[in-house]
């Protein structure tokens, strides 16, 4: 009898808890939903700028690197490409590509620099990734792209920063080469 209701004790405050949970994922960003949830026990979402060439990769398997050859000091996922476009045109790219993505927005914009920063939120449970990007002038008409992507929440991102970096290089390039051939 006594293990019976402490079975239904336990399954009654597994239910509670679990519908407590879905209402702050249902209130996501609104007051008092996961995001006010996760910056008070992580912080800011936000995690600031990063100087790509004395940047230092984390130990943990949450993040991804993008740049130019010879720029970074840390180990890159990709090198970059110089871009023939320049460095204010590759930038906007670089914005359309990331407002193309779902929950992804601009918070901060240089205004003498080209350098931009994203957070970008996963889809359900919404944990939050920064994305630097800084563009570097390589000439006239030419410019060069550095992105770093990295999850504020968790050891492993399963991948994540690493597709995104991915995704957003392909579509950047394509939008580039479109550019290009007009």
């Amino acid at each position: 009898m006594r293990k019976r209701r402490f079975v239904r004790a336990v399954a009654l405050a597994a239910l509670v808890g679990a519908a407590g949970f879905a209402f702050l994922l249902y209130r996501a960003d609104q007051p008092g939903g996961i995001d006010d949830v996760y910056t008070a026990a992580f912080g800011p979402p936000d995690l600031g700028d990063v100087a790509f060439e004395t940047l230092v990769r984390r130990s943990s398997p949450n993040d991804a690197l993008a740049c130019p050859p010879d720029l970074c000091a840390a180990p890159v996922d990709f090198e970059t490409p110089t871009f023939d476009v320049p460095g204010a045109r590759l930038r906007e790219i670089v914005r359309e590509v990331a407002a193309a993505e779902p929950g992804t927005e601009l918070v901060y914009s240089a205004r003498w620099a080209e350098v931009d920063r994203f957070v970008a939120r996963s889809a359900l449970m919404r944990y939050p990734d920064t994305i630097n990007a800084h563009v570097f002038g390589a000439g006239p008409g030419r410019s060069q792209l550095a992105l770093y992507s990295r999850s504020q929440i968790g050891h492993s991102d399963l991948g994540v920063n690493r597709a995104r970096l991915e995704r957003w290089l392909a579509e950047i390039a394509r939008r580039v080469a479109a550019e290009a051939g007009s």
